[in-house]
């Protein structure tokens, strides 16, 4: 199986100068928690739910209370400060396998898909879950037909 049967093809993604407002606002009206950083064409980074979740989480926020009423102060950021930039891309012709192996050993939830330098997908866990369950449910098939043999 290789990954463009299981990459999706829709892919949201960011600028290195984007604010993280835009990407909690992109995380939730997608319902996605990857975000290939993109600067002039070329995928430089990924940010994912965590990476926001560890920076506006309130041990590093400050909260104030009022006249009763409580304040919630966001830092402002962009993505560049926040992103991963060791970024690990596969292409959309070598095997999910491969992907799902990297993934696992390098505790990643997706890897941008990458042909000629050029963003064409991404792979995520979820995706790789998906096949699994749709493989697992094949060999229950095949092997009620084998016991009713």
């Amino acid at each position: 199986m290789k990954v463009k049967e299981l990459m999706s093809t829709k892919v949201y993604t960011v600028s290195p100068d984007d604010s993280l407002d835009r990407v909690v606002v992109m995380f939730h009206f997608n319902a996605i928690r990857h975000l290939p950083v993109v600067e002039k064409g070329v995928v430089i980074g990924v940010i994912s739910d965590r990476d926001v979740k560890k920076i506006l989480g309130p041990r590093r926020s400050h909260v104030s209370t009022q006249n009763g009423n409580t304040t919630f102060t966001v830092p402002t950021r962009l993505v560049r400060t926040t992103m991963h930039r060791k970024l690990t891309t596969i292409g959309p012709d070598d095997k999910a396998s491969d992907a799902a192996a990297i993934m696992a050993k390098r505790r990643i939830g997706c890897l941008p898909v990458v042909k000629r330098d050029r963003l064409v997908g991404i792979i995520t866990s979820t995706d790789i879950l998906r096949a699994f369950v749709r493989m697992a449910e094949k060999v229950q098939k095949l092997e009620r037909l084998i016991q009713t043999d």
